[in-house]
C-alpha cells in the first residue's frame, strides 16, 4: 500500500510534462510558463513535507493518508477544469502540498512495521516504487498528449489512478503507529472497565497538534547544516535537478537529435526505470552481508549496525550517476546510435537509485529520534530547488545544448562521488561531535 501511494503522487509530478506544449498552446502561454505546472507541484510537495510529521503523530499515519489523498484529488480534479494558466498553476501547487504528506508519511509507515534489519530490504521496495512513479509519469503522459483528444486527460488519468489507491488503502491498510495503537487501546479499556487510570503515553504527555507543528516547523532548519543533513540534501537535490530537467531534456535528447514523437520520448523513460530495477539487484547481497555483520555484533555485545552500513548501495552506486551523465552528453549525436544515450538513461537509474536508498536510511539510523525533522529538511530543499529548477530546464537544453548542459550537470555530480565514501570512513567521528546524530559503540 505504501509503495503503492509513492508510485502514484510520484507519477503526479511528471506525468503532465509530456503535454506541456498542448497545454500551453491552450492557455495561450509559452511552453516555459506551462512548465510551472510541474515546478509548482514540486515546490507544494516540499512545502507541505513540513506538516507531515505532526500531521501523522497526532493523528496517526492511516486518517492523514485517507484525507489528504482525498483533498490531493480533489485538486488534481481541479488543475484538470482549470480555465487559464493562473487556475491551473494554483491548482497544481496544492495538489503537491496535500500529495507530499501521504508520500512523506511513507518513510514512518515503514518504520513502524519493519526491524532495522528488515529495512534492509524493505525499504529499497520503497524507494523503487517512489522513484518509479516520477519516471513512469512521462511514459503514461507521453502516449495520452500524443493521442489523447485534450491534455487534460493526464489529470483524469492521475486522478483514476489515485482512486483506485485510496479505495485499496480505506479496505486493506491498518494503522500502524504505535502510540496512536496504544492510545486506542486506552480507550477501550477505559470504557469497558471504567477504571480512568488506564492512559497511552501519547495521552500522559499531552502534546497539542500545534506544539508539534511548532516543533517541525524549526527543528528541520536546525538541522540543516548538520555536516551529514547538509552533503546528503545536496547530493539529492543535484538528482532531483538532474531527474525533472529531465522532463524537458528527453525532448532535446531524443525528440530533436534523434527524431522520435512524443509517445516514443516518454516511453525511453523506462530506460531509467530498468536501471532502477537493477540497483535492487544489490538487495540479497547486502542483505546477507548485514546479517553476517549484525551476528559480529552481538557477538561482541551490541544490539545494532553501525549507521555507515547502510552506504554501501551509494558506494555501489554514486560514480554511476557523473558517468552516465557524460555518456549520455557527449554520445547524443544524429550519426551516433540513439541505444547509447538510451543505455547511458539505465546507469542513472542505477546510481540514483543506490544513493537514494543509501541517503535515507543513513539519516535515519542517524539520527533516529530527529530523523522526522532531519529527512523534512532533506525534503523541503530538494523538492523546492528542483520544482524552481524545472523552470530553467527549456531555457538550458534549448540555449547551451545537450551536449554542454549534461556535460556541466555531470561535472557537478561528479564532486560529489565522494560524499558517501567520507561518510563511511569519517561518518561515526562526524556523528561523535553532532548535538542531534547518535553514536553506538
Amino acid at each position: 500500500m505504501v509503495a503503492l501511494i509513492g508510485f502514484v503522487v510520484g507519477a503526479a509530478a511528471s506525468i503532465d510534462s509530456p503535454a506541456t506544449h498542448r497545454a500551453a498552446q491552450d492557455f495561450g502561454v509559452s511552453d516555459v510558463v506551462e512548465i510551472l505546472a510541474t515546478g509548482l507541484f514540486l515546490i507544494g510537495f516540499g512545502v507541505g513535507a513540513l506538516f507531515a510529521g505532526p500531521l501523522s503523530e497526532t493523528l496517526g499515519r492511516n486518517p492523514v493518508y485517507i484525507i489528504t489523498l482525498t483533498v490531493y484529488m480533489i485538486f488534481i480534479m481541479a488543475s484538470g477544469l482549470a480555465k487559464n494558466i493562473q487556475q491551473q498553476l494554483v491548482f497544481r501547487f496544492l495538489a503537491g502540498f496535500f500529495g507530499s504528506t501521504p508520500l512523506t508519511c511513507a518513510g514512518g509507515s515503514i518504520s513502524d512495521l519493519w526491524t532495522p534489519m528488515e529495512r534492509v530490504f524493505a525499504f529499497p521496495m520503497f524507494a523503487n516504487a517512489a522513484f518509479l512513479g516520477p519516471v513512469m509519469g512521462p511514459v503514461l503522459g507521453g502516449f495520452i498528449a500524443q493521442y489523447a483528444p485534450s491534455w487534460r486527460w493526464v489529470e483524469w488519468t492521475t486522478l483514476i489512478m489515485s482512486g483506485l489507491v485510496l479505495i485499496l488503502v480505506v479496505i486493506f491498510q491498518p494503522e500502524t503507529y504505535a502510540p496512536v495503537l496504544l492510545s486506542w487501546k486506552a480507550q477501550h479499556l477505559r470504557k469497558v472497565t471504567g477504571d480512568q487510570r488506564f492512559a497511552a503515553e501519547m495521552e500522559i504527555r499531552g502534546e497539542s497538534f500545534l506544539h508539534r507543528l511548532g516543533t517541525a516547523l524549526y527543528r528541520p532548519f536546525l538541522l540543516a547544516l548538520e555536516p551529514i543533513v547538509f552533503l546528503v540534501t545536496l547530493y539529492l537535490t543535484v538528482i532531483y535537478i538532474v531527474l525533472f530537467t529531465f522532463l524537458d531534456g528527453y525532448d532535446y535528447i531524443f525528440g530533436e537529435i534523434h527524431g522520435t514523437g512524443e509517445g516514443i520520448t516518454g516511453l525511453l523513460f523506462l530506460n531509467i526505470a530498468i536501471g532502477l530495477f537493477g540497483a535492487s539487484l544489490w538487495v540479497p547481497l547486502i542483505y546477507k552481508w548485514a546479517k553476517k555483520e549484525m551476528t559480529a555484533i552481538e557477538e561482541r555485545g551490541g544490539s545494532r549496525l553501525p549507521p555507515e552500513f547502510r552506504l554501501w548501495y551509494a558506494m555501489f552506486g554514486a560514480p554511476a550517476i557523473p558517468i552516465s551523465l557524460f555518456w549520455m552528453g557527449w554520445t547524443s549525436y544524429p550519426h551516433i546510435s540513439i541505444w547509447s544515450p538510451i543505455l547511458a538513461g539505465v546507469l542513472f537509474g542505477y546510481g540514483v537509485l543506490c544513493v537514494f536508498i543509501s541517503s535515507y536510511q543513513y539519516i535515519i539510523d542517524s539520527y533516529e529520534m530527529y530523523a522526522a525533522s532531519a529527512l523534512t529538511s532533506v525534503t523541503l530543499v530538494r523538492y523546492v530547488t528542483a520544482g524552481g529548477m524545472t523552470v530553467v530546464g527549456i531555457p538550458f537544453y534549448k540555449n547551451m545544448g545537450v551536449h554542454y548542459t549534461l556535460t556541466i550537470l555531470g561535472a557537478i555530480s561528479a564532486l560529489l562521488v565522494p560524499v558517501p565514501y567520507l561518510f563511511y570512513i569519517y561518518g561515526k567521528r562526524i556523528r561523535g561531535k553532532s548535538k542531534y546524530a547518535v553514536v553506538h559503540e
